[in-house]
This record gives C-alpha cells, sequence and structure tokens, in this order.
C-alpha cells in the first residue's frame, strides 16, 4: 500500500550547514520528520489531530550526496505500509537541477490515542486518507 506522495521545495538556508560546508545529517533528519508533519496535517483535520497522536519507533536514514547553502532541495515522502498501530513512511530529498538523490530515509511510528497515549490499531478512515 504505496501512498499518494507528498512534495516539498525549499532552499537551504546557511543555519543548516555544518563545520564540513554541507547540510548537517541531523538537519535531513529534522526535514523528514518536518515533511512528514505537512504531510499528515494536510490531510486530516483539527479533531483528527487532537484524537490521534503519532510517536517514532526507529528511524533508517541513507546518505547519498551532500548539499549545500543556497540549493533548493525537494523532499518527497508517502506511506508505504501500514500494520496494526504501525505504519512505515519513506522519504525521499533529491536535488531537482540534478535530479541527484540526495538522502533516503524511512520512520517507523506508531499511532496513539491522543488521550490516553496508548497504541491504537489505525483506523481506516485515516488508512484511506494516505491512499
Amino acid at each position: 500500500m504505496k501512498s499518494e506522495m507528498f512534495s516539498h521545495r525549499f532552499t537551504v538556508p546557511a543555519a543548516a550547514i555544518d563545520a564540513m560546508g554541507h547540510v548537517n545529517n541531523v538537519t535531513y533528519l529534522q526535514w523528514c520528520l518536518d515533511a512528514a508533519e505537512a504531510h499528515w496535517t494536510s490531510k486530516t483535520t483539527e479533531a483528527m489531530r487532537n484524537q490521534y497522536v503519532w510517536v517514532v519507533l526507529n528511524h533508517f536514514i541513507s546518505y547519498k550526496a551532500p548539499s549545500f547553502e543556497g540549493e533548493e532541495l525537494e523532499i518527497n515522502t508517502w506511506v508505504e505500509t501500514n500494520d496494526g498501530a504501525k505504519s512505515e513512511r519513506h522519504y525521499r530529498i533529491v536535488r531537482p537541477k540534478d535530479k541527484t538523490t540526495i538522502v533516503e530515509a524511512k520512520t517507523l511510528w506508531c499511532l496513539l490515542e491522543g488521550k490516553t497515549h496508548r497504541p491504537i490499531k489505525i483506523p481506516e478512515e485515516i488508512i484511506t486518507l494516505f491512499t
């Protein structure tokens, strides 16, 4: 069950650059999390966001190429699978100018009930939003 892709383009800010002169590895992870949140927010109502909470179980990230201040990047994210309370989300960050893949990543998320913070099976209403 691969969902529709959510995409966002942005320019690498100076604040993302590390001592090596390229984007810091941790920054890529933050961009992935930001894209996941933006995708979730774009598809759900405020009531749904109050009813459900996502937490991260693990991340896997593969750095393919560096990127630098001022470059335009595009992050793409999609839900790859859902199983019970767990959902695997994938990410790809590319440099559109030369179509270079900068980062490939995935995160295993767990859905929690908003009030109790206990895991809850992903309801069909959420699954259908991302297919």
